[in-house]
């Protein structure tokens, strides 16, 4: 099936399925039908992907450690742990009762293998296993570290929340390639992923794991404590902006993770619809391709830093009111333990187009062509892409924008090849907070080692010493000062230019209650009033 009848035949499905008054389908189902911000087409939790991903793997899969409502790494699956020699000893007890949903017990051995497959693709998590001497499982709860050298961030490495999500499986699953999709999706966690119900392009099915046992205490994080199920099922529906729209109106679905801006208010003048406005925040940057020129060139890109206005940019993602985007913004997000105001004076205040025009000349830019990528299917990159081309214009410079289907658009992002070769100079995109980009090892877009960093290839050797002086920080406030100094390099080096925070909105039936807001979409807690 094309995938455009795959949508229609999910949104007649939604229009039959849920005929009968909502009361009815709550008493007789008990599920909650869920719209995704986008399609569900990664299942492996150690593989890139989209948004989607992510969510569906915190759903199926349970992680050595969770991230509280402070952003700080607490015991999840881990009972606790004991360090020794000087931090040069790890000893980490599994919790009692842990099982994968094909009913074995999960082993020490399961986390063993787990650990490097995920570290291949999370920066934290490769430093640790690169200061890592020998990882073993003594016995069957008992996972052991016995490390080169101190790393005090070891709980933060195996807590993700993060692009690819930290999450332990079964062995004969984590043997496989972290560069291959696993033959099977089984995890420890709170849902039972259902293979034969999912369809590509159009739904997704999970089902309440009776094997699951939620941690003691009282204290919900994002990711960590007490996660409880209150629904049976839970259903995902991958449907477009509109057909979500009327069909969270007429009570068919429950709820839409992350509607459009431009779709909020009219979902707000709902009586049977809660709107959240301030759900999730996310970081608009301006990336450079730092293999080619002009952007190969430092003075070029510092240039820049004058023509950005970043009060403008998430005025055109998130609208005119205040509340809901933050401008002076540096490396961290707001409110996050190590966001700082260290050279921010740099992008506040008047933009002055003249003297960023004089600026470029002075560092050799002589009008070449810039091709910036930019996804028409993605509307707050695309609104983004288009206020920042707009500023880059202002300052002077030659855009070519490029706009494909973000698909394509990440494919060319890949590509090392000279802008007249198809490649490309520069693209706007969003950095979600809860990569966490909350630290300098979350944060993808600081990482400076030339071709190992992500899209782009920024090399900075002082970027990459300050990041390892936070790895060896095991005093918080020496890790602020840290940050703090990092922030500088940012505006010295500029691997790339941070372009505001804003908040994104999700919106959901008046009868469920207990949504956490402030990460991303998660399933423990939620239930209907």
């Amino acid at each position: 099936m094309r995938r455009r009848d795959l949508l229609k035949s999910a949104a007649a499905g939604v229009a039959t399925a849920f005929a009968a008054p909502r009361m009815g389908r709550a008493e007789t189902t008990n599920k909650l039908v869920f719209v995704p911000t986008e399609d569900l087409s990664v299942l492996d939790p150690h593989l890139a992907g989209a948004r989607s991903r992510r969510t569906h793997a915190y759903l199926v899969f349970d992680t050595l450690y969770g991230i509280d409502a402070s952003w700080a790494a607490q015991p999840q699956m881990v009972e606790g742990h004991q360090v020794e020699e000087d931090g040069l000893t790890w000893t980490l007890t599994l919790r009692d009762g842990l099982r994968f949903h094909d009913k074995e017990p999960v082993l020490a051995r399961d986390v063993v293998a787990s650990i490097p497959r995920f570290a291949a693709r999370i920066n934290l998590a490769d430093a640790l296993m690169a200061a890592t001497e020998e990882l073993s499982a003594p016995d069957d709860r008992t996972v052991r570290f016995r490390l080169k050298r101190p790393f005090p961030h070891l709980p933060e490495a195996l807590a993700g929340p993060g692009g690819i999500v930290p999450a332990i499986m079964p062995e004969r699953l984590a043997a496989t390639s972290p560069f291959k999709p696993i033959a099977e999706i089984v995890g420890s966690g709170l849902y039972r992923f259902l293979p034969e119900e999912h369809i590509s392009g159009a739904r997704a099915a999970y089902e309440r794991s009776a094997l699951y046992q939620p941690r003691a205490g009282s204290a919900v994080g994002f990711t960590s404590g007490p996660k409880i199920a209150h629904f049976d099922r839970v259903e995902w529906l991958t449907l477009d902006p509109f057909s979500a729209m009327a069909a969270l109106h007429a009570g068919e679905i429950d709820w839409w993770e992350l509607p459009p801006s431009d779709l909020v208010e009219q979902l707000a003048r709902d009586r049977n619809i809660t709107v959240i406005s301030q759900y999730a925040t996310a970081m608009g940057i301006l990336r450079f391709n730092h293999l080619h020129p002009p952007f190969s060139n430092v003075a070029v890109r510092r240039a820049l830093l004058g023509a950005v206005d970043q009060a403008e940019a998430m005025t055109a993602v998130a609208g005119s009111d205040r509340t809901l985007w933050h401008d002076g913004i540096g490396l961290f997000p707001a409110g996050t333990p190590f966001a700082n105001d260290a050279g921010i004076e740099v992008l506040r205040g008047p933009r002055d187009y003249t003297v960023v025009r004089q600026a470029l000349a002075g560092a050799g830019y002589n009008g070449e062509t810039i091709v910036v990528v930019a996804p028409t299917d993605v509307q707050p990159i695309r609104a983004l892409a288009l206020v920042g081309t707009d500023q880059l214009r202002r300052g002077g410079m030659n855009v070519d924008l490029q706009e494909m289907e973000q698909a394509a658009a990440n494919r060319k992002r890949q590509n090392q090849a000279a802008p007249d070769k198809g490649g490309w100079n520069a693209f706007f995109g969003l950095v979600d907070r809860s990569l966490p980009n909350t630290n300098p090892y979350g944060n993808p877009m600081i990482r400076a080692d030339g071709l190992a960093a992500v899209n782009g290839w920024p090399t900075s050797p002082r970027i990459e010493a300050l990041r390892a002086a936070w790895l060896d920080a095991g005093d918080l406030d020496e890790q602020r000062r840290i940050c703090a100094e990092l922030q500088l390099q940012l505006w010295q080096d500029v691997p790339y230019i941070p372009m505001g925070e804003y908040w994104q909105s999700t919106a959901y039936r008046k009868d469920l209650v207990d949504v956490l807001a402030g990460c991303f979409a998660v399933f423990w807690g939620i239930r209907r009033a």
